[in-house]
């Protein structure tokens, strides 16, 4: 998992710290499947998706450099699934 930075403001800090029960976290990542559901992205298949590009010798940070949206990544993973199977038989 990578950390990153979220700029916060001080009415949110005092509320955190009043209430320091609250995942903070969990906060965030609640807004992102928000955003996700906005836009039509399933985070299930998102994550199908991105499992499937790892274990294709994708690293994170070449997905994220060819892919800007969910449609590219699909069309990554499926391009390199239907060339798969031809790559294998040039091999034999």
């Amino acid at each position: 998992m990578i950390t990153r930075s979220v700029t916060i403001e001080e009415i949110d800090e005092l509320y955190l710290i009043w209430n320091d029960h609250i995942n903070a976290s969990a906060l965030y990542r609640r807004a992102l499947r928000e955003e996700m559901d906005v836009r039509d992205v399933d985070p299930d298949e998102l994550r199908d998706l991105l499992e499937r590009a790892r274990e294709q010798g994708y690293t994170l940070e070449e997905i994220a450099e060819t892919t800007n949206r969910f449609a590219d990544l699909r069309s990554l993973v499926e391009d390199q699934q239907s060339q798969s199977p031809t790559e294998d038989a040039a091999r034999e």
